[in-house]
């Protein structure tokens, strides 16, 4: 006897989206999540940006230009300025790998796969966030680790220091969607990594992560203090350190937060479901 598979057109499941419950749309995330991970259990070298890069990042800056920003026995001093900076850094580095693999997944096919099923537009690109977070969290435990070997302190209590990490990872997310909206709009995953260096390298490197801002000029200077990361990695080394300001660098990374986050992904989904 032949069984008949009947798959819904893409009409229909854009209809019957507006009446998925909760429920229907934490069951959909939850297994959409699942089959994420097990495509990384599959493939484990899809692990392997978030597992070196954080040990090549410290390492090169710790050694090779330490010295030179912080002074020469001044690596005590630098180990802690440095790593909960480079906490900033992590989200917005696994967030470009989000866009180019959204990317890939329409390339082959498996997004128009998904967009024939009757499930909500939305748990596709939140399952693939749930599961990025987690390699995000990786990778900053992998920084953290490095720290502790090089000799980082936790100075503050560590309710001070689960808020760094927390605070980093709602920031990190909220970047997540950007390179979901730009992975949307581009053609290849050249494109994607290209567009997304372009943003990055000012950035990260625009910023108070790697050192300290009074040394650059007056223009860099206040661009610094107008660049989330500089808000993210202040706030965060502050709360490892137990000292320094937090609440405004941690009210204005917040306030990035939301903003990214309420402006992009709808026009993620949006685009999500009208892209061909």
């Amino acid at each position: 006897m032949s069984t008949v598979t009947i798959t819904a057109p893409v009409g229909k499941a854009g209809a019957d989206e507006g009446r998925i419950g909760l429920r229907g749309n934490l069951r959909h995330i939850g297994a959409l999540a699942r089959r994420n991970l097990v495509q990384i259990r599959n493939d484990p070298e899809t692990l392997f940006d978030v597992l070196l890069m954080p040990i090549i990042f410290i390492l090169l800056f710790v050694y090779v230009f330490g010295g030179s920003i912080a002074g020469k026995g001044n690596q005590q001093w630098y180990v802690q300025y440095l790593v909960p900076g480079m906490m900033a850094m992590m989200g917005m580095n696994v967030a470009m790998s989000v866009g180019t693999g959204v990317n890939e997944d329409f390339r082959k096919g498996v997004m128009d796969r998904f967009r024939t099923m009757p499930i909500a537009r939305s748990s596709v690109l939140i399952a693939k966030i749930v599961v990025e977070i987690g390699r995000m969290l990786l990778a900053t435990s992998i920084l953290l680790l490095m720290g502790f070997l090089l000799g980082l302190e936790i100075r503050g209590s560590l309710l001070e220091f689960a808020g760094a990490i927390v605070l980093s990872t709602l920031f990190g997310a909220s970047l997540m969607w950007i390179f979901i909206l730009l992975g949307l709009s581009v053609k290849t995953p050249q494109a994607v990594q290209g567009m997304a260096m372009l943003v990055l390298m000012p950035l990260q490197f625009g910023s108070s992560i790697f050192a300290p801002t009074t040394s650059m000029p007056g223009w860099l200077e206040g661009f610094t203090k107008v660049n989330p990361l500089s808000n993210l990695a202040d706030a965060a080394r502050a709360l490892i350190n137990g000292q320094g300001a937090v609440a405004h660098p941690a009210l204005i990374t917040l306030g990035w937060t939301v903003v990214i986050t309420a402006v992009t992904m709808p026009l993620a989904v949006r685009k999500f479901r009208s892209k061909t």
